[in-house]
């Protein structure tokens, strides 16, 4: 059983996909009537990244990018945020990165995600033998980068060497049907992952996808806890969630704002948690924090640049009335 309480150690190391975001601007134009747009950092592990930092933490990705403007872009922002990417490699040919056309508006908010020829998915074996694992505190990672090889392979690689050297593995579930060629290979390789890592976290959505029912999902839940999973995170929207530990299950409300959009959630939640975590918060405080985060990111414009700092989630929640749930 790895030791949790490396998060507090040194800087995290998030393995999976950075990426463009474009947003129709201003707030509330669709994108087909778009003429104006504003970029921003995207991809759910560069934003768990980004998210970890501004809360107060550390962190570095492991990825590739492609070699050109886009990629570069992706470079210069990760160096702006803080996040290390001296494990980040840029790979030429006909790789691209990912590119996310997105709407800031809640209801019928469209997003069109271009992932052909996606470059994170190049990385390699030998892109995280090189990684020195003794230096970081935990190994992230999002079930996005287990879509195809040779990132799954590599992904699964990265867990023997991260475990060999005492890291606690945190699993960010993250299922995107788009990225699979069929649900029943994504259900078995999420819970081959999931079975190997000591944190994990999903949606009631993702739990039951996983389960093979969507009524079975907080059993499911239970069951990798009773396989020795530390820590499993249910999340269930509006309703909060349930922190599941071999000694408990604690429920906790969501912090209800005026939401821009949907997007950006779950990677402000599990970025704030680990930061929360490493800064010596107990569990429950922690999972709060990152809810708390969750809906102020919602309630802002982009993902990345949304990401609030501690001075920020501070104020939110002295100001907020409180969690609440369903």
């Amino acid at each position: 059983m790895a030791d949790l309480s490396r998060l507090g150690q040194a800087p995290c190391l998030v393995i999976g996909r950075a990426g463009m975001d474009l947003y129709a601007d201003p707030p509330g134009t669709p994108i087909e009537t778009a003429t104006r747009f504003t970029s921003a950092l995207g991809g759910s592990s560069a934003n768990i990244a980004v998210a970890l930092t501004r809360a107060g933490g550390k962190a570095a990705l492991l990825t590739c990018v492609s070699d050109d403007a886009v990629g570069r872009f992706c470079l210069a922002q990760l160096d702006a945020y803080g996040v290390d990417r001296a494990h980040v490699r840029a790979t030429g040919g006909e790789a691209r990165n990912s590119l996310a056309v997105v709407e800031t508006r809640l209801e019928n908010c469209q997003s069109v995600i271009y992932r052909n020829g996606a470059a994170d998915f190049a990385m390699t074996a030998a892109d995280v033998e090189a990684v020195d694992y003794s230096r970081f505190g935990a190994l992230i990672t999002t079930g996005t980068v287990l879509a195809a090889e040779p990132s799954r392979t590599a992904t699964f690689r990265a867990f023997d060497l991260a475990r060999a050297a005492g890291l606690p593995l945190i699993f960010d579930i993250d299922y995107r049907p788009y990225s699979w060629r069929s649900a029943a290979e994504a259900s078995e390789v999420y819970s081959r992952a999931a079975a190997l890592c000591d944190m994990i976290v999903g949606n009631d959505v993702e739990f039951g996808f996983m389960a093979g029912s969507l009524d079975r999902g907080l059993d499911k839940a239970r069951s990798l806890i009773a396989k020795g999973a530390q820590i499993v995170i249910y999340k269930m929207g509006e309703a909060g969630a349930i922190t599941l530990t071999a000694g408990a299950e604690v429920r906790t409300g969501i912090y209800r704002t005026e939401a821009l959009k949907p997007t950006g959630a779950g990677d402000a939640f599990l970025g704030t948690l680990i930061a929360s975590l490493s800064q010596g918060r107990a569990l429950t405080d922690a999972v709060l924090r990152g809810s708390a985060a969750a809906a102020m990111v919602v309630a802002r414009v982009g993902c990345a640049p949304a990401m609030p700092t501690p001075e920020e989630l501070d104020h939110f929640l002295t100001l907020h009335p409180g969690p609440t749930a369903g």
